[in-house]
């Protein structure tokens, strides 16, 4: 029961946050942006959700992890339902910073939770469980809140998106936390030191995998919707319909197909998972490639080739963020999953839909200059620019395996 708290508190965890990438083409119309403005609103999101982290971290090893939870799940949603009523970019982009603070005490807290509670046999199935929320969420949010923007606009969409969350946390209150939390494991002040995770080589390198996977992923999640919507003419009720179903199955599928192999891998956990996810992305590069050279109004194969490729990368988590937890031990591990995240997201993340959006602006700019129309010219920039995600799918794979040879661990930290 906590694992399925759990994770439907992750599930609505990206739920609101994917909800400005279902409403962001709405967005761009009211407020007249480019996509780099539209872009920075994921930016200031996630750097904030970054730099909350590492201390959210400390405190999922120190202090009850449930009411870290309850809090954050508060501060996410009232500043998602704030952010309907924005009247300006400024004051918009001021609640996304609030909601990263907010959501960043989701993944420390409960990961950690989650890898205390659960034996490390079958880890990589509990932690693909808990990240399934990822697609699903994403799902959820694109197929309601597409269709729930073409029908009432953004603002009531943004709105009402909060409920579900403020709804489950009597559920998250009811939970009890298992003895050995972070605050009661039992070991040496030096297996309780943080400074021990910078002597862990494969810890930087799943850091690094982090950082770029979440540049790929935070891309897709941002644009995606939006491309379908300007390149192949979709409305904004169909893209996010289409888009969120087809994220969604594909997702699932990666999470469940990732928790069944990594269960099953040698006595070299970390490693060999490392391979697995390595080997996932390699082969996600060339269908999510397929996928955008496809000629505009082939959506179906647009969806089913970007889709597979998505799949493909959503195996990522369970594998490595079990790798992560055989690599560390209880007393560390909010701490590392905390400073993971500074170093996924202010090195990856938070630049994704940024630099993805300068890039579609700048391509665009080049079109117009050619003689396209405006509307033409936006849809071929974001065309062009949405090219970064399968070769960044590449160079995940080749961070990954690197990695995977750093994977022999000091016997130190490698406890439950």
């Amino acid at each position: 029961m906590t694992l399925v708290i759990l994770f439907l508190v992750n599930v609505l965890n990206f739920y609101d946050r994917f909800t400005l990438g279902a409403v962001g083409e709405s967005i761009r119309r009211d407020f007249h942006l480019n996509d780099a403005q539209l872009g920075g609103l994921t930016t200031a999101f996630t750097i904030l959700y970054a730099l909350a982290g590492w201390p959210l971290g400390r405190m999922a090893d120190t202090r009850n992890r449930k009411t870290i939870l309850v809090w954050g799940i508060a501060v996410w949603s009232g500043l998602t339902a704030l952010g309907g009523f924005a009247g300006s970019y400024l004051t918009l982009l001021l609640t996304r910073v609030g909601v990263g603070i907010g959501e960043a005490a989701c993944a420390p807290a409960a990961t950690s939770w989650i890898g205390d509670a659960t034996p490390p046999a079958r880890r990589t199935r509990a932690l693909a469980i808990f990240m399934m929320a990822v697609p699903i969420g994403g799902m959820l949010s694109f197929a309601i809140n597409g269709p729930a923007t073409q029908a009432f606009g953004w603002r009531v969409t943004l709105a009402f998106a909060a409920i579900p969350a403020m709804a489950l946390i009597p559920a998250v209150l009811w939970l009890r936390e298992p003895r050995t939390a972070g605050s009661h494991v039992m070991g040496s002040p030096s297996e309780q030191d943080p400074r021990q995770l910078a002597r862990l080589p494969i810890f930087w390198w799943i850091s690094v995998s982090g950082a770029v996977v979440n540049f790929a992923l935070y891309s897709f999640s941002a644009f995606f919707a939006i491309f379908l919507i300007r390149y192949h003419h979709m409305t904004i009720g169909s893209a996010g319909l289409w888009g969120g179903i087809g994220s969604g199955i594909a997702g699932i599928a990666g999470a469940l197909g990732a928790g069944a192999l990594g269960d099953r891998v040698s006595r070299d956990h970390a490693g060999t998972r490392m391979r697995l996810a390595a080997v996932a992305s390699l082969v996600a590069a060339p269908l999510m490639l397929a996928a955008i050279s496809l000629p505009s109004g082939a959506i179906a194969g647009a969806i089913t080739l970007m889709m597979l490729g998505y799949g493909l990368l959503q195996t990522y988590y369970g594998l490595v963020y079990a790798a992560m937890h055989d690599a560390v031990g209880p007393a560390l591990r909010g701490t590392a999953m905390g400073a993971y995240f500074v170093v996924q997201y202010l090195g990856g993340a938070a630049w994704g839909p940024l630099v993805t959006g300068r890039l579609s602006d700048h391509f665009a700019q080049t079109a117009r200059a050619g003689g396209a129309s405006a509307e033409t010219a936006r849809a071929i920039g974001l065309h062009q620019a949405i090219y970064v995600v399968p070769a960044l799918a590449l160079v995940l794979a080749g961070v990954l395996w690197v990695g995977a040879n750093a994977s022999m661990l000091p016997a130190k930290l490698k406890r439950g």
